[in-house]
C-alpha cells in the first residue's frame, strides 16, 4: 500500500467517525428536546401551588403573591419555558430548587453517585444471574433444568420491585443479619456492602427478560450451522461457547437490556425509597411532594439523558460484537478502478 492509499483510507476512516457522531447527534437531539418539552409542560399540569406548598397554610394571599413573582411563576408560561430552556442550554442545570435555594445540578451531583451505583451493580448482578441460567437451560432444551428457568423468570416479572425488595430486607438483613437494613455505610467496604441488596433488588426485576432472550439466542445458535462446523473441525467447546456462541447470541440482548434502561433507572429510584437510600430516588419523592419543580425536572432531564447515553452506548457495543451492525461506508465510484 502507497502512501497515496494510506491517505485516502485514513480520510475514509474520519469521514465515517464524523458521519457515525453527526448521526448520533441527529438522534439524540430531538430525543433530549422532546423530554425538555414534556418534562416542564407535564409538571406544570399537577395541581398544587409551589408558593403554598413552601410558605404553609398560615400564608397570606400577599405573601403569597410576592414569593410567586420571586421565584418567577407569576410570568405567562411561554416566558417561564423560554427562561427553562436558555438555562438547560446555556449551564445544563433547570434552575435554582425552590425549597433549599441550592442549583438543581449541585443537588443531583451530590445525590448521583449512590444512584449510579446500584445501577452499575444491578446490572453487573442482573448479566451473572441470566447468564449461567440461560446457558444451562440451553445446553438442556425441554429438561426439568430448561423448564425450571423458563418458570423462574416467570415468577420474577409478577413481582413489584418494592416487594422485592422488603423480602430481601427480612431475609438477609433481619434474619440472617448478612447486609444492613439501610442507608449507605461509610466504613472500607461498606458502600458497596450497604448497596448489594438494592441492586439485588432491581436485578432481581431485570434478569427475567435477559434470561428469556438469552437462552432463545442461545439455542438458536448452538444449531447455527458454524457450530457444527466448528465442532467437525475438531475446535474445543470452550472455544466454540466464549469465542462465538455467546458472542452472536450476546447482541439481542444487549439491545434488550438497552431498552429496558428506563425501567432499570426507574426500578432504582423506587428501591431507594424502601432501603431509605438517600440517592436521587429519595431526592425526587421530596420534590414531587414539595412541588419543587425545578429539582423533578433536573432529575428526569438528567434520567433522560442517562438512558441516551446508555442506548448509544449499547448501539455501539452491538457493532463491535457483530460486524453485520455497522452501516458500510459507501464506496467511492473511482475507488478500485484501474488507473
Amino acid at each position: 500500500m502507497n502512501g497515496a492509499q494510506r491517505e485516502r483510507r485514513q480520510r475514509g476512516r474520519t469521514q465515517r467517525v464524523l458521519r457515525a457522531i453527526l448521526g448520533t447527534l441527529a438522534r439524540i437531539l430531538p430525543v433530549m428536546f422532546g423530554v425538555v418539552v414534556a418534562v416542564f409542560f407535564l409538571l406544570r399540569m399537577v395541581p398544587g401551588d409551589p408558593a403554598a406548598m413552601i410558605l404553609g397554610e398560615r400564608a397570606t394571599p400577599a405573601s403569597l403573591a410576592a414569593l410567586r413573582q420571586q421565584l418567577g411563576l407569576d410570568l405567562p408560561l411561554w416566558q417561564q419555558f423560554i427562561d427553562f430552556l436558555a438555562r438547560v442550554v446555556t449551564q445544563f442545570d433547570t434552575g435554582d430548587s425552590l425549597v433549599s435555594g441550592v442549583s438543581t445540578r449541585e443537588l443531583v451531583f451530590q445525590r448521583a453517585p449512590v444512584s449510579l451505583g446500584i445501577v452499575a451493580l444491578a446490572v453487573a448482578l442482573a448479566i451473572l444471574i441470566a447468564v449461567p441460567l440461560a446457558l444451562t437451560a440451553a445446553r438442556r432444551v425441554d429438561g426439568w433444568a430448561d423448564h425450571l428457568v423458563r418458570i423462574l423468570p416467570a415468577a420474577g416479572m409478577g413481582m413489584p420491585l418494592f416487594w422485592i425488595g422488603l423480602l430481601l430486607i427480612i431475609l438477609f438483613a433481619v434474619q440472617l443479619r448478612w447486609f444492613p437494613v439501610g442507608g449507605v455505610g461509610s466504613g472500607p467496604g461498606e458502600p458497596i456492602r450497604s448497596l448489594f441488596l438494592p441492586a439485588l433488588a432491581v436485578a432481581l426485576g431485570l434478569a427475567p427478560p435477559l434470561i428469556r432472550s438469552l437462552r432463545a439466542q442461545l439455542v438458536e445458535v448452538f444449531d447455527a450451522d458454524f457450530v457444527t462446523t466448528l465442532r467437525a473441525a475438531r475446535v474445543s467447546e470452550r472455544r466454540i461457547l466464549f469465542g462465538h456462541v455467546l458472542r452472536n447470541a450476546a447482541v439481542p440482548s444487549l439491545t434488550l437490556l438497552s431498552v429496558n434502561t428506563a425501567y432499570l433507572i426507574g426500578g432504582t429510584l423506587v428501591v431507594e425509597k424502601v432501603f431509605g437510600i438517600n440517592g436521587l430516588g429519595t431526592l425526587l419523592f421530596q420534590s414531587i411532594g414539595s412541588r419543587d419543580f425545578p429539582v423533578v425536572q433536573g432529575v428526569a432531564l438528567y434520567c433522560a439523558v442517562l438512558v441516551v447515553l446508555v442506548t448509544t452506548l449499547a448501539g455501539l457495543l452491538s457493532g463491535l460484537l457483530d460486524p453485520r451492525l455497522r452501516v458500510a461506508a459507501p464506496v467511492p465510484r473511482n475507488q478500485g478502478s484501474p488507473q
